[in-house]
């Protein structure tokens, strides 16, 4: 298996002098293709912080993170925007999707985004929402759908462009139990051979149906 993503030497401080706070110390992962990667640890360890430094929404204070090879920080802001668009998905714990766009075009938006003609990409996106169990949910706008269906619509937008790596922060994390758990099967069940999985949880379910397991502690990622 090939490595997708790569971080490397990876240190986050807020702050300077005295009032630094040191996050990430020197911290590095490698994810595979295929892999599906869990990230647990308490409130305020740096989870999220790791993730939009990994996804390149968030600089390193040092070190490195490589997307298919390319430095993302070494990118201009443009390359990088780009290259975020061609190679990763992102999946929040509230789905960010905007109320005047339906499902349909909101999943389709990256794809346009990315170059796709209008056509093309509709059509992707109508596999992916009828794979997702949303076929009779295309043309609905957010606040017609329930939370469990705007959280599958979010990861439908997430893997449109079929892409080297999806971030999932917290994807459960605003569902009630019976939700969390339909998407946690859908989760699980996702079989993108080629695009790896890295997910922010405090959900030990989820965590324990991942490949591999990793508690963020003291700036560091320690294998569970």
């Amino acid at each position: 298996m090939s490595v997708k993503l790569s971080a490397q030497h990876v240190r986050k401080v807020y702050g300077t002098h005295e009032g630094a706070v040191e996050v990430l110390n020197e911290l590095s992962l490698d994810l595979y293709a295929g892999e599906k990667v869990a990230i647990v640890g308490g409130s305020g360890a740096g989870k999220s912080t790791l993730l939009n430094i990994l996804g390149g929404l968030d600089n390193p204070t040092s070190g490195k993170v490589l997307l298919e090879q390319a430095d993302l920080w070494a990118l201009n802001e443009l390359e990088r925007s780009q290259w975020r668009n061609r190679h990763l998905g992102f999946v929040f714990q509230f789905h960010h999707l905007m109320p005047e766009f339906s499902a349909l075009e909101a999943v389709a938006m990256p794809a346009r985004i990315g170059g796709k003609s209008k056509q093309v990409a509709v059509d992707s996106a109508k596999r992916l929402l009828e794979e997702l169990g949303l076929a009779d949910r295309m043309n609905h706008r957010p606040a017609q759908l329930s939370g469990g269906e705007r959280q599958r619509v979010a990861i439908a937008r997430a893997l449109i462009n079929r892409p080297t790596c999806v971030l999932m922060d917290e994807p459960t994390g605003n569902l009630d139990p019976a939700t969390a758990e339909q998407v946690l099967a859908l989760i699980h069940d996702l079989t993108f051979t080629d695009t790896a999985f890295v997910i922010v949880t405090h959900d030990p379910r989820i965590a324990e149906q991942m490949d591999k397991r990793y508690r963020l502690q003291d700036g560091q990622l320690c294998p569970e």
